[in-house]
């Protein structure tokens, strides 16, 4: 019973880390081909970077969270404490990460959708 769990486990382990790894190359593809797009358009300005850059950001936190689950679901089927201790040392740094792009992607957001004062006391939305 407990070889078919650990079977288990790894199979579902490799399928979310599959996934994850597809999640961020489309996310890498999809920036590229935007990136290329304003490029050619000629408008690459730091807003429509900035939108592509926001959009990438997304996909890498989405595959971060599935990366992070693979590694839950590892934990189930490490035999010795170094290897679940390593693991935790992985999802540490995994959550570590996820939490400053997504602290980083919610700061850029608040930037570009507060109010700014213009000459004269009015007061304008940033339009990025």
């Amino acid at each position: 019973m407990e070889d078919l769990v650990r079977q288990l486990s790894g199979a579902a382990a490799l399928v979310i880390e599959t996934i994850s790894v597809l999640i961020v190359a489309w996310g890498a593809i999809e920036a590229a081909f935007a990136l290329t797009r304003i490029i050619v358009a000629g408008g690459a300005t730091h807003g429509a970077r900035k939108i592509v850059w926001r959009r990438l950001g997304t996909w890498l936190l989405l595959g971060l969270e599935f990366e992070l689950a693979a590694d839950i679901v590892q934990t189930v089927i490490s035999p010795a404490w170094a290897d679940i201790g390593q693991l935790g040392a992985i999802a540490a740094i995994r959550t570590f990460l996820n939490y400053f792009l997504e602290k980083d992607l919610h700061e850029a957001s608040d930037v570009e959708s507060s109010p700014i004062t213009a000459a004269g006391g009015q007061t304008a939305t940033r339009i990025v």
